[in-house]
């Protein structure tokens, strides 16, 4: 290169409006190339990446050994209730009549036969009762000595003389000896008259069982 060529000022830029090219559509252009830039980026986006191949003389690295995670233990689940079964529908049944009351039988009145009156005690004649009644003191109060029993037949005369104020007839003569044959004993045994008391208790017995039987006992 020659002095004079390196001394020539360099080459002036076109001006900026200047150098365009007649009749081109820039908006056009941008959005044609927009269009393909997403057009590579969605095949870039959808290509699978390429695997880089190690160096040989890389050293090999060794992945770390994780823990293994720990065993994941399921709590029991409780059974859900089982549901409780429907009651069954309740069946009413018709409520039984009572039986209606039997009517009792009429009562047929059967004519009863009056029973027959009980018979009239027999009547005993005066006397009878107030006589039984001194000889029944006679026996209870005679005892067995001589003093006690000299004692009961004087009382004995004495009940019996009451006696035959009622009584009559027979009746009246029996309860009359009796009474004078308590006066006999009374007197043979305190000794007023010396005989055998015996022989008027013979007497004695003799008239009670006919008195007895006369007043009807």
């Amino acid at each position: 290169m020659t002095d004079s060529e390196s001394a020539q000022p360099p080459a002036q830029p076109p001006a900026s409006g200047g150098g365009r090219a007649p009749g081109l559509d820039w908006a056009a252009v941008g959005a044609v190339a927009g269009a393909v830039a997403a057009l590579v980026a969605l095949v870039a986006y959808l290509a699978p990446p390429d695997t880089p191949q190690q160096p040989q003389d890389s050293p090999v690295v060794t992945a770390p050994v994780l823990p293994a995670p720990e065993p994941v233990t399921s709590r029991p689940t409780t059974p859900a209730p089982a549901p409780s079964p429907s009651p069954e529908p309740v069946t009413t049944k018709p409520a039984t009549p009572a039986p209606a009351p039997s009517l009792p039988e009429p009562v047929t009145s059967r004519p009863t036969t009056p029973a027959p009156a009980p018979p009239l005690p027999a009547v005993r004649p005066g006397g009878c009762d107030k006589a039984l009644t001194a000889l029944a003191a006679y026996r209870k109060n005679a005892g067995t000595t001589r003093n006690s029993q000299a004692a009961a037949a004087g009382q004995a005369h004495l009940d019996l003389m009451s006696a035959v104020l009622d009584a009559e007839g027979t009746v009246g003569a029996t309860i009359s000896r009796l009474a004078a044959e308590f006066q006999e004993l009374n007197f043979r045994l305190t000794g007023m008259i010396g005989a055998d008391p015996n022989q008027v208790v013979t007497d004695i017995n003799m008239d009670i069982a006919q008195l007895t039987r006369l007043c009807g006992s």
